[in-house]
């Protein structure tokens, strides 16, 4: 085990930072204990490794815990996870410049969630692959395929950590995952497809720069502008990558500022303002903004595997 303590600039809401790297409640990635530390795993480029973060708050501390051979880089990285390359101070000039130009609301959920930061995790492709499993499908649909891939095809977790955890699996295992496996998981062809040909490009994503690494996603069969946004938002903490092509967001957007439901245009004039920091504005919305009232049956669930 490797250790280290770490004193972040200012309060850090560090179980909401963390939050948008959890799949699910049943993540055999990421779990929350009971006294509200955070696990996470991730495929290092030395290997497979287990971290664990809890706050302290009143000593203005974060201490993170690791295991495995990648151990000693998760915790090199802690601070970035945690948003300390984050453009907070940038954000904030911006909000001062637009003054009464703004939403009153983005200014009142600025101040709110101002402990709240957009980490990076700089493990493109373990970001990118429940991207595409979350395409054009129901969240627990999605859920449920990570789950079932990692448990099956993952390493499990160094370290003492709580059962069930896993280490997403190589680029190389995802090549090799047969079609007859994709289809328990409950993933059809296509997604199935895109993750297989994107692995071979691995580790250019790696090496990339946010917009490099969006100009090389997007240059792959099946990844698209919302795929690659909500890759970039986790693996660089780009906080004005925008999903756009989400089916809740233009929504959430448009209600939460305007009291009307909007389409994609309609939310990114909405975010113009906000140019270089509109991701951000779309966390704190899903934070403390409110979405149209719904209409209509929910989209369905649907089961690509066979009994």
């Amino acid at each position: 085990m490797r250790e280290r303590r770490w004193r972040p600039e200012g309060p850090l809401d560090v179980v909401g930072t963390l939050m948008p790297h959890r799949r699910g409640s049943g993540d055999p990635a990421w779990q929350r204990a009971p006294d509200g530390a955070i696990w996470r795993t991730s495929r290092t480029p030395d290997g497979p490794g287990t971290l664990r973060v809890s706050a302290h708050p009143r000593e203005g501390l974060v201490l993170g815990r690791s295991f495995g051979p990648g151990a000693e880089w998760m915790l090199d990285t802690l601070p970035q996870l945690l948003g300390a390359a984050d453009p907070l101070a940038d954000f904030r000039a911006l909000m001062d410049r637009l003054g009464a130009g703004g939403h009153e609301l983005v200014r009142e959920l600025a101040r709110r969630y101002g402990d709240l930061r957009v980490g990076r995790t700089l493990r493109v492709f373990e970001a990118l692959v429940p991207a595409v499993l979350e395409q054009k499908v129901v969240g627990r649909e999605a859920r449920r395929a990570w789950r079932w891939l990692l448990t099956r095809y993952g390493d499990p977790a160094p370290g003492p950590v709580p059962a069930g955890m896993r280490v997403c699996p190589p680029p190389e295992v995802w090549r090799t995952i047969p079609s007859w496996d994709w289809h328990r998981a409950g993933v059809e062809g296509v997604r199935a497809r895109t993750i297989i040909n994107a692995a071979p490009h691995a580790g250019k994503f790696e090496s990339a720069t946010s917009q490099e690494a969006d100009r090389l996603l997007r240059a792959l069969p099946g990844i698209g502008v919302w795929t690659s946004a909500e890759t970039r938002q986790r693996a660089h903490g780009d906080p004005d990558a925008v999903s756009v092509g989400d089916y809740h967001i233009p929504s959430l957007v448009g209600w939460s500022l305007t009291g009307t439901r909007t389409d994609d245009t309609g939310m990114l004039n909405l975010l113009a303002p906000y140019q270089g920091h509109r991701h951000r504005i779309v966390r704190l919305l899903e934070l403390g903004g409110t979405r149209p009232p719904a209409r209509g049956p929910r989209m369905a669930a649907r089961d690509y595997r066979s009994f």
